[in-house]
């Protein structure tokens, strides 16, 4: 909740960003806010989790998905994520979030997201999610579809690492459909 505001501020200024497609790499300069920070006075751990959120957003929004979301009524979720830490971002200190599309599997979408400062990698995690419409997940094909209709078809090049692949299958829970039973 506490970055309700400051993501429907990022969601309006993104709008007046340079356009970006999909497959570009969004830069966003933030800084550590006293709103980030715990008692050790730099960015809490669990915040740096939150804080990719905008940086997928900064570029969902500058590569115009964001609107094609929105009318399809799909939602981003997240279904694993990962994240290492390098260094401490400290209170006031300016950084910017880097955001890559790395692509698609037959069930989810990729993000590479790194905090760096002065050229210098201070965290970096991965996330993989998926759109929901309001008939389930949307299919990877329908977006890329779309992406492509928008004149950013996915670049030849472009895999999906098979580490981050390997990651997704063995860090996944058993899908909402089936049991998920609570055992030590």
């Amino acid at each position: 909740m506490h970055l309700l505001l400051r993501t429907l501020l990022l969601l309006i200024r993104s709008r007046r960003r340079s356009k970006l497609t999909l497959w570009d790499t969004s830069s966003l300069p933030l800084k550590a806010l006293p709103t980030d920070v715990d008692i050790a006075m730099h960015i809490n751990n669990g915040m740096y989790l939150s804080l990719m959120d905008l940086g997928r957003f900064d570029l969902l929004v500058r590569c115009d998905m964001w609107n094609e979301m929105r009318q399809r009524k799909w939602t981003p979720v997240v279904q694993s994520e990962m994240i290492t830490f390098r260094k401490s971002l400290e209170l006031w200190q300016s950084y910017t979030l880097e955001t890559k599309f790395l692509g698609v599997d037959d069930r989810s979408m990729y993000f590479e997201q790194r905090f760096v400062v002065d050229g210098e990698i201070y965290a970096r995690g991965y996330i993989a999610g998926r759109l929901r419409g309001p008939n389930g997940p949307v299919p990877n094909e329908e977006i890329l579809a779309v992406a492509a209709e928008k004149g950013q078809p996915i670049p030849a090049d472009r895999e999906v690492p098979e580490w981050l692949l390997a990651w997704r299958e063995q860090a996944a829970l058993p899908s909402s459909r089936k049991p998920a039973p609570h055992r030590w």
